[in-house]
């Protein structure tokens, strides 16, 4: 099989290749990069010593495309991945747009052209703000957790986590809104050209070689901030740091990913009434209540394993930000036998000895 992973040098187009090439022997891959992420062409010599071909190239450049030439699935890991996108920092409003809709509308091009089935890497990010953040938690050993008046009356919700029937609804952020209007691209173009498609809607994902931001690979950098003394702050809400997100390892998604290939468009039927009016190809694959921690909680693991570091704390709210986002992949275990593979402990360590 000849796969094309976008966004192939980034830490998980990186790390899934490097899965699926040790899992998948005889696999060629070719791999697009626009390297404007930081240290992502220091991924290029170990993809070409997987025998991977790494292009330079831009997937809003068509022509960038069309020189990889025809493959028969698209791994579609290019995005601009932060909430704050478009709000703050040098990513302006259209940048953000322009990657991660244009993009994607590029690559279903592609896909149109050659007939190559595509796996979108998505995000937890797509669901309505509204309920999320006015949605009653109350703080369980220094983590916010919904209390059961706060998850009454809101569709899919529960203690297990946000599930797909959630709603979607904008405001959402402009990432949020960017990545979910790629997704309805992305369905409208498998029906309308029948090749096959799978959304994978993933939390944070987390592991060794990633270059965390404070709004993006939070686990990576809290850790390599505290690691090397560097400052810290929890930020909104209580000021305690007590919101919560699950974390997954991209390795985890491998198996997946396997059976996503070797399926084509068939795959398993959704037959839980809950996901009623839920397209069957969009599944959630994140670490679950198992793999969640509040930003306390993981000072304490830092505490144990760098010793003690001074954090701050500012009480005024950042834009876009939620005080509990964890995802139930239920959908994922009944369709595909999914688990997650790696605990939280193993994925704090592996980011720590990095």
């Amino acid at each position: 099989m000849k796969l094309l992973v976008t966004g192939a040098c980034g830490f998980v187009g990186s790390a899934l290749i490097e899965g699926l090439t040790y899992h998948l022997p005889g696999l060629e891959v070719v791999g697009i990069d626009n390297f404007i992420r930081e240290g992502s062409r220091g991924n290029v010599a170990r993809l070409e010593a997987l025998g991977v071909r790494v292009v330079e190239g831009d997937i809003r450049n068509a022509r960038d495309l069309e020189a990889v030439g025809g493959v028969e699935w698209v791994l579609d890991c290019a995005a601009e991945p932060s909430v704050l996108a478009g709000v703050r920092g040098a990513v302006t409003s259209f940048d953000v747009m322009d990657h991660n809709l244009i993009g994607t509308i590029r690559t279903l091009e592609y896909c149109r052209t050659y007939g190559a089935g595509l796996v979108l890497i998505s995000t937890s990010r797509v669901y309505s703000i509204a309920p999320l953040s006015t949605m009653a938690v109350e703080v369980v050993r220094g983590a916010y957790c919904p209390t059961a008046a706060g998850m009454a009356g809101v569709r899919g919700i529960s203690g297990a986590g946000i599930s797909e029937s959630f709603p979607t609804e904008p405001p959402l952020s402009l990432y949020g809104v960017s990545k979910r209007c790629a997704e309805l691209v992305a369905l409208e173009y498998a029906d309308a050209f029948g090749f096959p498609l799978w959304i994978n809607r993933c939390g944070v994902l987390a592991g060794a070689g990633q270059f965390g931001k404070a709004d993006q690979g939070i686990f990576s950098f809290w850790i390599r901030q505290w690691r090397e003394r560097k400052p810290l702050s929890y930020v909104g809400f209580d000021g305690a740091g007590s919101q919560v997100r699950d974390c997954l390892h991209p390795r985890d998604l491998v198996p997946l990913l396997i059976r996503q290939f070797a399926g084509g468009a068939t795959g398993p039927v959704a037959t839980n009434r809950e996901h009623e009016g839920v397209d069957r190809r969009v599944c959630h694959f994140g670490g679950g209540l198992g793999n969640s921690c509040s930003l306390a909680n993981l000072s304490d693991w830092c505490r144990q394993r760098f010793g003690d570091h001074a954090v701050g704390s500012v009480t005024d709210p950042r834009p876009y930000d939620l005080p509990w986002v964890v995802l139930d992949s239920n959908r994922a275990r009944t369709l595909w036998g999914w688990e997650p593979r790696t605990g939280l402990d193993d994925v704090l360590e592996e980011i720590a000895r990095s």
